[in-house]
C-alpha cells in the first residue's frame, strides 16, 4: 500500500461524512494524488493534529479557524485557508421569537430568556452573543442565556442545539433563541417551525463559516494539487454531484479569512480562547 502524500482532517459529525470522503479519495486518487483522510470526533483534537505533524490540512470550522490561527500565530507559524465553499461565505444568524411574541428589538430582551445553541457553535452562540452585546446587551446581565448543549466539540456542524432551541421557543419556555439564517428556513421546511409560527427579531452582520486550513510544514505541491482539484469540480459532473450535495456545496472556492473578525470578537468577549489558543473556558467539555 502506498503511503498517502496528503492526509486532511475532519470531525465525523454525521455518518455522511465517510460517504463524501471516501468518494473525493476516490476521485482524487483517479487524478493521480495519494490523498487519505482522519475522522475526529471533535475540532480541537484535529486543530492540535495540525501542529503535531498528523495531519496536513484539516476541513475546519470557522472557530477552529480561529484557534489554528492563534496556535500559529503563538509560535511564529502560519497557517493558510486555502478553499472553502460557496455556501461558507457571508451568512448571518437570526434572533428568532415566536410571531406573537411582544418583543420588537434587541432592547426588548432586557430580563428575558435567550434560547442558544451548544458552548462552542460560532452561529447559533458566540456570534448572537457578540451581536447583542453591540447592542448594549450581556448575556448573563441583561437577560438568562439557556444554552442547549448538543455535541459539544462539534463546533455547532451538529444543529441539535439550534433545533431543541427552536423547539423550546415554541413551547414557550424561552422567549427568543438563535440559529443560522439557513436553519431557520430548514426548520420551517421540516416542520420544526412551522409556517409563520416564527419571525426574526435580529439578524447579525455577514460571517463566513468552514475552510480547509493548511498546517505549518504541509507539502506545498501536494496541497496546490488538492486546492486546484477542488476548485474545478463542477456541480453538473455526475460523479460529484451526489458528493457535492451532501456537502453542502455548489462550488469551491478561493479560501478568504475577511469573514472572520465578528468571530474572533465574539471568541475575545467570551473568554474562549486565549490569544495562544488555549481553551479558556472551563465549562467546554468535548
Amino acid at each position: 500500500m502506498n503511503k498517502p502524500s496528503l492526509v486532511m482532517g475532519a470531525v465525523a459529525y454525521a455518518p455522511k461524512v465517510v460517504t463524501i470522503w471516501e468518494g473525493f479519495k476516490a476521485a482524487f486518487a483517479k487524478q493521480g494524488l495519494a490523498f487519505d483522510y482522519m475522522l475526529y470526533s471533535n475540532y480541537e483534537a484535529q486543530v492540535e493534529a495540525q501542529f503535531d505533524g498528523t495531519i496536513h490540512l484539516a476541513w475546519n470550522s470557522p472557530l477552529a479557524w480561529v484557534r489554528a490561527e492563534r496556535i500559529a500565530r503563538s509560535r511564529g507559524l502560519t497557517v493558510e485557508a486555502v478553499a472553502m465553499r460557496n455556501t461558507d461565505c457571508d451568512l448571518r444568524s437570526l434572533i428568532v421569537v415566536r410571531a406573537d411574541s411582544p418583543l420588537k428589538s434587541a432592547a426588548d430582551l432586557r430580563g428575558k430568556t435567550l434560547g442558544v445553541g451548544a458552548i462552542d457553535s460560532p452561529q447559533a452562540t458566540l456570534i448572537p452573543l457578540h451581536h447583542l452585546r453591540q447592542a448594549g446587551l450581556v448575556g448573563g446581565r441583561d437577560f438568562t442565556v439557556r444554552r442547549f448543549d448538543v455535541l459539544c466539540g462539534k463546533h455547532g456542524d451538529h444543529i441539535g442545539g439550534e433545533r431543541d432551541a427552536a423547539v423550546a421557543l415554541l413551547a414557550g419556555e424561552v422567549d427568543a433563541c438563535c440559529m443560522i439564517d439557513g436553519n431557520h428556513l430548514a426548520f420551517g421546511l421540516d416542520g420544526t417551525l412551522p409556517a409563520g409560527s416564527t419571525r426574526a427579531l435580529e439578524t447579525t452582520e455577514p460571517y463566513d463559516h468552514c475552510n480547509f486550513t493548511v498546517s505549518p510544514g504541509a507539502p506545498a505541491a501536494e496541497v496546490a494539487r488538492f486546492t486546484q482539484m477542488l476548485l474545478a469540480m463542477r456541480w453538473d459532473d455526475p460523479e460529484m454531484r451526489p458528493l457535492m450535495y451532501l456537502e453542502g456545496v455548489r462550488q469551491w472556492k478561493p479560501g478568504r479569512v475577511s469573514g472572520y473578525p465578528q468571530l474572533e470578537t465574539a471568541v475575545d468577549e467570551a473568554a474562549f480562547y486565549g490569544p495562544d489558543g488555549r481553551i479558556l473556558d472551563a465549562d467546554y467539555r468535548y
